[in-house]
């Protein structure tokens, strides 16, 4: 179950990565990100979240554009997880660099599982704020050996990854200010939850679409479905 039933902890960032979602929790939380946006927004390039299930060999990979040049990327891959991050004002951003570089040492210690990952061209890695890892076989989430620049949240890591609470509440508050919306809390918990996708629970959501209508995102982020036909 992905919903979270605990005091609200921490904010997470790469100043605090001990409040990250494990690596499949974290899939199936962008799965159902993916979902909750191809529900409410038919038309492709006005979603927030994407997931592409068969992005490679082995390979998942989820995602966050905003409009405004902000995003992240997540690939996963039978190693672990590798997230890039971007908030374009942010203080670390590579745009406030020499040569669009990351910022120093952002990338050190990076295991060699991500290196590929980390050259990716999908993932526009000249726009980068923030990277943070995690391998199968670590009991934790990673980054590299830097210096923090002297801001409240340097990198825009504590901005954008704050729908990785796994809590409902945060995709109802998002969908508010985006949609202009107010979904039911319930409602989406049962996305978060990954039950499979009725033409009901579709309605709940947006009574202007069909399961049929989103067969193909069904398809291509993986997310379980009673029937689509």
């Amino acid at each position: 179950m992905l919903q979270k039933e605990s005091p609200a902890l921490e904010a997470i960032s790469t100043k605090n990565l001990n409040s990250m979602p494990e690596v499949l929790q974290l899939k199936k939380l962008l799965q159902s990100l993916a979902m909750l946006d191809a529900i409410m927004s038919p038309e492709w390039d006005e979603r927030f979240y994407s997931f592409n299930s068969n992005w490679d060999v082995n390979e998942q990979m989820g995602s966050m554009r905003n409009g405004c040049g902000d995003d992240f990327y997540v690939l996963f891959n039978q190693e672990g997880c590798f997230i890039k991050g971007f908030d374009h004002e942010s203080s670390m951003s590579s745009w406030g660099t020499d040569g669009q570089v990351p910022w120093p040492g952002l990338l050190k210690g990076l295991p060699s599982e991500f290196v590929t990952a980390s050259k990716e061209p999908a993932f526009s890695m000249d726009n980068i704020s923030f990277c943070i890892w995690k391998l199968h076989s670590a009991d934790y989430w990673g980054k590299g050996d830097f210096e923090f620049a002297d801001d409240e949240d340097p990198d825009g890591s504590e901005n954008l990854l704050e729908i990785f609470d796994c809590n409902p509440e945060t995709y109802r508050v998002f969908a508010q200010d985006y949609y202009e919306l107010d979904l039911d809390v319930t409602t989406i918990a049962k996305i978060y939850n990954h039950l499979p996708l009725t033409e009901e629970l579709v309605k709940e959501l947006n009574p202007e679409v069909s399961i049929k209508q989103l067969k193909k995102d069904i398809s291509e982020i993986g997310y379980p479905c009673v029937n689509a036909t």
